[in-house]
């Protein structure tokens, strides 16, 4: 049995979602197990396609070596190894979109073998977007018959394939969120859900997988919610809650909510109560890591005279800006900004060229002893007092403890 079915079962009888933590940032894998530990409660840690894949993806890493790097963590953090369940986001052949679908898919079958082998268990069938020459989106009939396609993989290649758990949706937003400036966020309508389920259902059944629709356990859908560069969508708990109908007749499963990231406290509960018990979070988990940060590099420049370490990551950026360009819009000033603030946190990709300079710098503040009223002038009061719960340096507590502060809304059952 899957921990996944378990933890929806209780959902749908008013228990807290899980936290999906979709991050490959060492730091920020590591403040969020050892809250899950803390907690006492399992943690979904994802990777995405993009960032790892047959070809190591933008991290560099294969899907096993994914795996890999996450129970080192927890064998340093002391976190029980059993609370992780590792999950893969947008499982497609998104990452390979700008080729013919033919070879993409092929691409994305290697990679589902890959990830399943390497004991990836919930799997987010991701083919809602267009390859080279369709459409950018696609109609539920192909994503239906794609999300088939590569579940049969899935079935073949696990060494338990009753261990798997799918994911399934049509109305998948891009992996880190929203590329644009756009507002005014729909949600998904119910009958727009139950046709979603059904079209996959139709797709299942042509190829004979009865087995692996039986482990279907989540529908991703759109509650209302988003974040750009520049602005965030904010969820409205006070709006009617239309779709938990749709699960009527589904015991098993429940929602899946992407781009949660920065939403106010009060969210993550309320989406909860309405079952959606897996909730999405990356980007504002390294972007608290960014601003504890930078709060620690001007602490730095007070007691030292150092440069402010945005200068080095700006250096950066602008000599490789292929993760940025396309993202960020506006003159050139409000892009510099949106670099460095921007909720997308595009700077994000940046942070591994940078581990010399970073390294540097929280050694040579574990020597220093700040006034309380200059770490109060940058980091918040809540990062100060997670800190002090935390057995490190201080100034890698304060950089865990500021995405901590983030992470453990996820966490709060209804009604808290």
């Amino acid at each position: 049995m899957n921990p996944l079915d378990a933890i929806i079962a209780a959902n749908r009888a008013g228990a807290p979602a899980l936290p999906s933590v979709c991050s490959a940032h060492e730091d920020v894998l590591e403040a969020s197990l050892r809250l899950a530990e803390t907690l006492d409660r399992p943690l979904l840690v994802e990777a995405t396609s993009n960032q790892v894949n047959q070809f190591g993806g933008y991290t560099g890493m294969k899907a096993a070596d994914f795996t890999t790097f996450v129970h080192a963590i927890c064998d340093r953090a002391g976190v029980d190894r059993a609370r992780v369940l590792f999950g893969g986001d947008h499982l497609g052949p998104q990452a390979w979109k700008a080729e013919p679908a033919e070879d993409a898919m092929a691409k994305a079958r290697d990679m589902m073998r890959a990830y399943v082998e390497a004991g990836f268990t919930k799997i987010h069938l991701d083919c809602s977007e267009g390859c080279a020459g369709e459409p950018a989106q696609l109609g539920d009939g192909i994503v239906a018959a794609r999300a088939a396609d590569l579940a049969e993989i899935c079935e073949l290649a696990a060494p338990d394939p009753g261990a798997l758990r799918y994911i399934i949706g049509t109305e998948v937003p891009p992996p880190g969120g929203a590329r644009s400036d756009e507002h005014g966020i729909v949600s998904t309508p119910p009958a727009r859900a139950l046709a979603t389920l059904k079209t996959h259902r139709d797709a299942f059944a042509a190829r004979g997988l009865d087995a692996a629709w039986s482990r279907i356990r989540g529908l991703v859908l759109q509650p209302g919610l988003e974040f750009a560069p520049a602005h965030i969508d904010r969820f409205d708990i006070e709006r009617p809650d239309d779709l938990s109908p749709v699960l009527d007749g589904h015991d098993l499963l429940c929602f899946e909510a992407h781009s949660t990231d920065y939403q106010l406290d009060a969210v993550y509960p309320d989406l909860a109560r309405r079952h959606f018990a897996l909730l999405k979070v990356g980007p504002a988990l390294t972007y608290a890591w960014r601003e504890a940060l930078y709060g620690l590099s001007h602490i730095h420049g007070w007691m030292s005279g150092a440069p402010h370490i945005s200068e080095e990551m700006e250096r950066l950026m602008l000599a490789s800006p292929g993760y940025w360009q396309g993202h960020l819009h506006g003159d050139p000033d409000q892009q510099k900004r949106l670099r460095h603030f921007g909720y997308s946190d595009r700077i994000r990709y940046y942070w591994p060229q940078a581990q010399g300079a970073v390294a540097t710098m929280l050694e040579a503040l574990e020597g220093m002893d700040p006034p309380e009223p200059l770490l109060a002038q940058y980091l918040p009061p809540d990062t100060l007092e997670i800190a002090e719960t935390l057995p490190l340096p201080w100034p890698r507590a304060m950089l865990l403890a500021s995405v901590q502060g983030m992470l453990l809304p996820y966490f709060a059952a209804p009604g808290e």
